[in-house]
């Protein structure tokens, strides 16, 4: 059970509780589930994304979610609709309902994004009906960076 604080509603989550999954075997991107219906309650899914060298999302859209990428360690390349724009540590991009996408790792390194999607659109329950991963020490040191 998450703790919630009782003047204020509050989740808070370290992350030796948080789960990992990769959506199917082959996939070269996991997720690190920081906040969704299940622990936190939440309609939104929040995540840390986590791309392998070469790494990519497949081409999706979602009918009604925005869907927010925060770049926290790592470069790449976001196509969404024609356009194509550069990634890299600090950057943000929002991507709009509709709007047809991909993400992909184009560094030498894992491509570490902080994704919130809202609504949900059923993205949580699709991550974590995906098999369970391990937090390597690399992923670990960029979630817990001080």
């Amino acid at each position: 059970m998450m703790p919630v604080f009782s003047e204020h509603p509050v989740t808070r989550r370290p992350v030796s509780e948080v789960e990992a999954f990769r959506i199917a075997p082959g996939d070269s991107n996991y997720f690190a589930l920081l906040l969704d219906k299940t622990a936190g309650g939440t309609n939104a899914v929040c995540v840390v994304e986590i791309f392998t060298v070469g790494g990519r999302t497949p081409p999706n859209t979602h009918a009604a979610a925005d869907e927010f990428f925060y770049v926290l360690s790592g470069t790449g390349i976001a196509r969404c609709d024609g356009s194509e724009v550069p990634l890299r540590k600090g950057d943000a991009l929002l991507v709009k309902p509709g709007a047809e996408h991909v993400v992909e790792n184009t560094g030498d390194a894992k491509l570490y994004t902080l994704t919130v999607m809202t609504p949900n659109e059923g993205f949580a329950e699709l991550i974590r009906g995906g098999e369970r991963v391990h937090l390597d020490a690399e992923d670990l040191a960029v979630l817990c960076e001080e």
